[in-house]
């Protein structure tokens, strides 16, 4: 089968967050299983060029309609750590993807819809006719759109969509001049809200609806997720479009991939190790102790990676690092805030515990830390609002990592807790879990996690190895999304 991914990440090249890992890892897999995956992504300033190998130009004078006019686009080739990638480079006058960052732009909705009538231009002149294209967030929602208005009475009338939902929360909306400039025009055709109008703001038109609407398949990362989605809240106002869409709409449980996340491989920390030698995990933790000055005393250490933001739980963090104080544990945290008020708040707290042996944040995002973090740590928590998936409670497994984790999205599809998930045998539970979002229920888990650690080492070793026993790797997932190809190609 040959798959074409379109997306505006892929790690290691293009990262900003779990979309990227995601990417790379599920065209890996797929490839390992005898399939031909090529990606198209944005030409960024700001990439990682130095994980792209081989790097040239593969179609020149790429011209795309825009706007009655047209932009001319190089397009370059080159491999990403194995994965074939394509980079769209428009020569344009506002410099789309040569800001300096990726998002967050106040024409992001415009800059991504002609990275997504580039990408289609570029299929469509180059003659590449795969059998599927995946597509990801709101970014590439229009793709699905043109692909079905337009594309397909210009040779591409037999390519299937399977349209992969990230996050909710953020799902693109623009007016009538993203349809002026894409050439969709009909303003009053997709502003139908069996169409692209938005169900709550009928003079916006929405991205992600649209790729719900006219794609074949629709996934979101995880099982749990996908029913919150649908059922609950965490559609984000797009619970009636998936309710009309739920014959082709499903969750996927994410995967993590085990060639960099895994303590047998990883070169990021002191000393490798196995379920069977998880003692060598105290090399890793006195490791990280020196590398944070931390003290060295014996007593079990928490840590928190991951964005500060309110969709993490920004305030169950800050009250885990004084929880996990006050029961005699160090805390670290590893994280980039993603509002100045939220950074304001821990930069405050990062100064008054500058001088605790006890604890240590780290204010940004450091991908090398991380990964002795993980290795060094005993706990891990996860307090999120919101989880679609979430990778660190996966990675964290198989680094021995106990997690203690809310119960929502993919956490509940992936951590099983040791006291109370009777419908799962003992030796299958894996961490600890909460479901209230406040602070006596995050108090409730931690405790019983850090008991454990204080009371019986040797359970406490017994659950870690538990966690490493868990396979979430790419193989299901990319199984299930091989189903999903084939189901969606022969329709």
């Amino acid at each position: 089968m040959y798959i074409v991914q379109i997306a505006s990440e892929c790690a290691p090249v293009i990262k900003a967050g779990g979309l990227g890992d995601v990417v790379y890892g599920l065209s890996r897999e797929l490839e390992l299983r005898g399939h031909t995956v090529e990606l198209i992504l944005p030409k960024y300033d700001c990439m990682r060029y130095d994980h792209i190998w081989g790097l040239h130009e593969a179609y020149s004078d790429l011209k795309v309609p825009w706007y009655g006019s047209e932009v001319v686009c190089d397009v370059l080739c080159g491999w990403v750590h194995g994965r074939l990638c394509f980079f769209i480079e428009p020569h344009d006058k506002d410099n789309w993807f040569r800001r300096g960052r990726y998002y967050g732009c106040d024409d992001d909705p415009m800059r991504f819809a002609f990275f997504s009538k580039a990408a289609l231009e570029f299929l469509q002149q180059s003659n590449k006719r795969p059998d599927v294209i995946h597509c990801h967030d709101w970014q590439t929602g229009l793709i699905p759109v043109m692909l079905f208005e337009i594309y397909k009475f210009h040779g591409m009338e037999h390519q299937r969509v399977c349209y992969t939902i990230h996050n909710f929360k953020h799902q693109g909306n623009a007016g009538t001049d993203v349809l002026t400039a894409t050439g969709l025009n009909r303003a009053e055709y997709y502003f139908n809200l069996e169409r692209l109008q938005d169900n709550f703001n009928p003079f916006s038109l929405n991205y992600m609806k649209g790729g719900i609407t006219y794609s074949n398949a629709v996934t979101t990362v995880s099982p749990h997720h996908a029913w919150e989605a649908h059922h609950g809240d965490f559609g984000y106002g797009l619970g009636h479009t998936l309710h009309i869409n739920q014959h082709k709409f499903k969750g996927v449980l994410n995967g993590i991939d085990y060639n960099l996340w895994s303590p047998e491989v990883d070169t990021y920390i002191s000393e490798p190790y196995t379920p069977d030698t998880l003692e060598n995990k105290l090399y890793n933790k006195k490791a990280l102790r020196e590398r944070l000055m931390l003290g060295h005393d014996d007593k079990p250490l928490v840590a928190f990676i991951g964005r500060l933001d309110e969709q993490k739980g920004v305030h169950l963090v800050h009250h885990a690092m004084y929880r996990a104080l006050d029961r005699g544990a160090q805390f670290v945290l590893l994280g980039s805030a993603t509002s100045a008020t939220i950074n304001d708040h821990f930069q405050y707290e990062k100064a008054h515990q500058n001088d605790n042996p006890n604890c240590h944040m780290e204010l940004g995002f450091d991908e090398e830390l991380s990964h002795l973090i993980y290795a060094g740590a005993d706990i891990i928590v996860v307090p999120s609002n919101f989880e679609p998936c979430g990778l660190t409670q996966l990675i964290s497994f198989k680094y021995g990592t106990v997690p203690v984790v809310r119960g929502v999205g993919g956490l509940v599809d992936t951590v099983f807790d040791i006291d109370y998930d009777e419908g799962r045998p003992p030796e299958k539970r894996n961490g600890f879990v909460f479901y209230q979002s406040d602070n006596y229920a995050l108090e409730s888990a931690l405790d019983r996690a850090l008991d454990l650690w204080y009371t019986d080492r040797k359970g406490f070793q017994q659950l870690q190895r538990q966690g490493m026993a868990c396979d979430y790797s790419w193989n299901m997932p990319g199984e299930q999304y091989i189903k999903i190809y084939d189901s969606i190609r022969h329709r």
